[in-house]
């Protein structure tokens, strides 16, 4: 068996930057983007861009697998470091004020028809939220009979609706002041 070589500094630097171009790009001009587009902004030469992922699958599921990790250490230094109290409630709050970017890279995956393999980012950024609630719910500040899954709808569905019906910030405020108060104890 042939072990993986770790990249060297600069092609970390390259990959990193790449992925992050890749998110403004696909967010900007929907899943029709070219590589060519995104090798530009991330400022590499397009080989460069196919070294790293040979094809556009590729580039949209390691985008992807990104995006999902970013969001679990996210949630895991909140669950860890911030006030059990406000902590799953900030998350939530900045997860809808994101919606339309995080959202939209998987909809273009969806629309692209890419398959995409992130089941264990996914299961992990749930045991994050997961421990966002249960340190919550042991610090008083969201009921016990509040299940994570209820959460996790309550957070798909919130960002759906300030991706496809364009709230502006003061609905999304009012929208979350309401939520929040039927997930606090009585």
């Amino acid at each position: 068996m042939t072990a993986i070589k770790p990249l060297r500094a600069d092609a970390r630097r390259n990959r990193a930057r790449i992925l992050v171009a890749a998110e403004v790009v696909f967010v900007e001009k929907g899943p029709t983007a070219s590589t060519d587009e995104v090798a530009e902004r991330a400022g590499v030469a397009i080989g460069t861009v196919f070294r790293h992922f040979p094809t556009k699958k590729d580039l949209l599921q390691a985008l992807v697998k990104d995006l999902m990790l970013r969001l679990t250490d996210e949630v895991t230094t909140l669950a860890t470091e911030a006030d059990p109290a406000t902590a799953l409630f900030d998350f939530f709050t900045r997860m809808v004020d994101q919606a339309a970017a995080k959202k939209t890279v998987v909809d273009l995956l969806a629309e692209s028809g890419v398959d995409i393999h992130v089941a264990q980012p996914i299961q992990s950024l749930r045991e994050a939220i997961g421990q966002l609630l249960t340190r919550a719910q042991h610090a008083g500040a969201v009921r016990t009979d509040v299940g994570l899954d209820e959460v996790l709808a309550l957070l798909t569905s919130t960002s759906q609706g300030a991706l496809h019906a364009g709230w502006d910030p003061t609905l999304q405020r009012r929208t979350l002041t309401i939520l929040f108060d039927g997930l606090r104890p009585c």
